[in-house]
């Protein structure tokens, strides 16, 4: 489903000269801040000129740019959103409803918990949206394979009662078990002080992950902090790190569209080529999340414009884990800005959805 979306062009309106002017150099000086913008169109008379006409008043967070608030200005409550978040459903530090009241008190209008390899934090979390007023998107954080060896798929709109989605992401978690026994198992043998019980008590239930290693051996005195445990152990190249069985890109996307959802593919950062988002695109990509707090300004640019060129929606988040650890670095909640207009756009690509099929 391609959603059209216009290059600017500086607009000339009849009987507003100096307006016009100075309206154009305003929308040459954002496209020098971010290629790409989208013009609106007026969507009735009066607004920005007659019905059709582009726009010289160019509302920016729409058009995918950061938002042009005063320093230390606030957003208006309720219009951001943050479609990148976790909780104690995996590796986040935050239980699912606690997650939402943080929601609430950053004053996003909606979230979406995404959660590696599960939805088991969906209920609640919905369940505290309902009641706080904070609308809660079901999502889940897939690892696929990629060139490059891992590549992190958002899948958004997912059912929490689906047997052929929990199944896929059962085997997803019994992997990630295997994964971590297998790292401990060579943690221990370069005298790693840690057992796999320690990993079990940082995951408290949730999908295992490395950051509850990574968590397990700082507790154990192993690394001053998550980041040198990465660094010394557990990262990738390093001595306990294990490879993960990875589905590929076109399984995952399959998948989510049979349970009517839709697909994301995350923090890209250099690696999101044209030609190789393309090429997810014919597999199933339905948007691509441009704005996450690993993008600097050239990336999140250089996304956004590849995302028009290929009539791609945009996603973004901050991939916030609660409150952070020693050694750990992270964007605070809602810190990405993302315009609840992105959120508005994934409901109408889904509408158009086919009725998924009973399982």
């Amino acid at each position: 489903h391609t959603v059209h979306q216009g290059r600017v062009r500086p607009g000339v309106h009849p009987g507003h000269g100096p307006r016009s002017r100075a309206a154009r150099r305003a929308l040459l000086a954002a496209r020098r801040q971010e290629p790409g913008i989208v013009a609106r169109r007026a969507e009735r008379p009066g607004i920005g000129g007659p019905a059709g006409v582009l726009s010289a008043g160019l509302d920016l967070t729409r058009a995918g740019l950061p938002p042009l608030t005063r320093p230390g200005q606030a957003p208006p409550a309720g219009s951001i959103v943050d479609l990148h978040v976790h909780s104690t459903a995996s590796d986040g530090g935050l239980a699912p409803e606690t997650v939402v009241e943080r929601a609430l008190a950053a004053g996003l209008g909606a979230i979406s918990l995404t959660d590696h390899d599960t939805v088991a934090g969906v209920p609640a979390a919905v369940a505290a949206g309902e009641r706080l007023g904070v609308r809660v998107v079901s999502g889940c954080e897939f690892s696929t394979s990629a060139p490059w060896g891992e590549m992190h798929v958002l899948g958004y709109f997912l059912p929490t009662d689906s047997a052929p989605l929990e199944a896929f992401l059962e085997r997803c978690r019994a992997d990630r078990m295997r994964r971590a026994r297998a790292m401990v198992d060579r943690l221990q043998g370069m005298g790693v002080s840690l057992d796999f019980e320690d990993v079990l008590r940082q995951a408290r239930g949730g999908a295992v992950g490395r950051p509850h290693v990574a968590r397990a051996i700082v507790r154990g005195g192993g690394a001053l902090g998550m980041s040198e445990a990465f660094d010394r152990y557990i990262g990738r190249g390093r001595p306990a790190f294990v490879e993960k069985v990875l589905p590929s890109f076109g399984e995952v996307a399959e998948l989510v569209h049979s349970v009517r959802g839709l697909v994301s593919v995350a923090h890209l950062k250099v690696r999101g080529t044209r030609s190789f988002l393309e090429r997810l695109k014919h597999e199933g990509l339905d948007a691509i999340e441009t704005r996450h707090p690993s993008h600097d300004p050239d990336v999140r640019s250089r996304l956004t414009d590849i995302s028009l060129r290929l009539g791609l929606l945009r996603t973004g988040g901050s991939d916030w884990h609660g409150d952070p650890e020693p050694g750990e670095s992270q964007g605070a909640l809602g810190s990405q800005e993302v315009p609840m207009e992105w959120l508005e756009r994934l409901d109408r690509l889904r509408a158009e959805l086919p009725t998924a099929a009973a399982p």
